[in-house]
C-alpha cells in the first residue's frame, strides 16, 4: 500500500494540472474569441463610415454640386476656351466670362466672412504653433513697371 500511494499522488497531480492547463488554455481561446468578434465589428463600423464618407464626396463632387457651389463663390462659366499654340498662335476668340443672370454678390468677399463665434474660433494673436504668416494681399502693381516707394534694394 505504501508504494501505491506515491504513485497516486502523481498521477492525480498530473490529471490536475492536465484539466488546469485545458481550462487556460480554453480561457485565453475564448478571450481571443472576444477580441476577434470585437475587432470585427468596428472593422464593419469603419467600412459603413468610409462608404458613407466616398457617398457625400460623390456627392459634392457631381458637376451640378460643383456648379452650385461655384456659383455661390461667385464664378461664372467661362465660355468657350482659346489655346495658345507653341509659335504663340492664338486658336479661338478670347472674351471675357459674362454672368447671365448676374449673380448676387455680398459686400464682403467669401475669404472674408467673419467666422462664426464660439470657442472654436481661432484667436486674432498668433499661438505657438502659428508662425505669424501675415496673409494680407499684396499691393497691386504700377502701371509704369517701376518698384513701389516702399521697396527698397
Amino acid at each position: 500500500m505504501r508504494g501505491r500511494t506515491p504513485f497516486a499522488v502523481l498521477v492525480v497531480t498530473l490529471l490536475s494540472a492536465g484539466l488546469l492547463g485545458l481550462l487556460m488554455l480554453n480561457t485565453a481561446l475564448n478571450e481571443g474569441s472576444f477580441t476577434l468578434s470585437r475587432l470585427k465589428r468596428q472593422t464593419t463600423e469603419a467600412t459603413d463610415q468610409q462608404q458613407s464618407l466616398q457617398q457625400d464626396i460623390a456627392a459634392q463632387s457631381a458637376p451640378d454640386a460643383l456648379e452650385q457651389r461655384a456659383r455661390e463663390l461667385g464664378m461664372v462659366p467661362g465660355g468657350d476656351p482659346v489655346f495658345l499654340g507653341a509659335d504663340g498662335s492664338v486658336t479661338g476668340k478670347p472674351k471675357p466670362a459674362e454672368d447671365n443672370p448676374p449673380v448676387p454678390r455680398s459686400s464682403t468677399e467669401p475669404w472674408q466672412r467673419p467666422a462664426a463665434s464660439g470657442p472654436s474660433s481661432p484667436s486674432p494673436s498668433p499661438g505657438p504653433a502659428d508662425p505669424g504668416i501675415d496673409l494680407a494681399p499684396a499691393p497691386p502693381a504700377t502701371a509704369s513697371g517701376s518698384p513701389s516707394p516702399g521697396a527698397q534694394r
